[in-house]
């Protein structure tokens, strides 16, 4: 069992699932920036200078100036403009997701359709199927 399990771990797939999964956690941060400090504030100034990381509703019945010092206080509430920005977060992680499969998908059948078919008779340089083991026509073994 134990030479199995280093055969798991040595794997070259589960290497790569490692790397894809720091990739992606990578590229989530960096969507997560992309839509709190680009998209959101453009957003926000749009349909009247909203800021949609202060956009909550308050449960404690106390007054708080932010959502930010509702959070650090520990205050009940429901941060609904949070909730809006990681909706969108996920949207752009999951339309790149996309497009990366969409473009990898392309790419094998590219791959799969310019593998060759044929090959050439060494005698009489005619082209003839891959698994032929015999020429069509000039008749010698291939």
């Amino acid at each position: 069992m134990k030479k199995e399990f280093k055969e798991f771990i040595l794997r070259g797939n589960l290497v790569q699932l490692a790397i894809a999964f720091v990739m992606g956690a990578a590229f989530a941060t960096v969507a997560k920036s992309f839509v709190d400090d680009l998209i959101m504030p453009i957003i926000g100034k749009l349909i009247g200078n909203v800021d949609f990381a202060n956009l909550y509703v308050n449960l404690s019945g106390q007054t708080y100036e932010s959502a930010a010092a509702a959070r650090a206080a520990g205050a009940a509430a429901v941060y609904y403009g949070a909730f809006i920005n990681t909706v969108i977060t996920f949207l752009i992680v999951a339309l790149v997701m996309f497009l990366l499969v969409r473009g990898y998908n392309r790419m094998q059948k590219e791959a799969e359709a310019a593998a060759p078919t044929t090959k050439e008779c060494p005698r009489c340089r005619t082209q003839i199927p891959l698994g032929a083991t015999r020429c069509p026509h000039c008749t010698s073994d291939v």
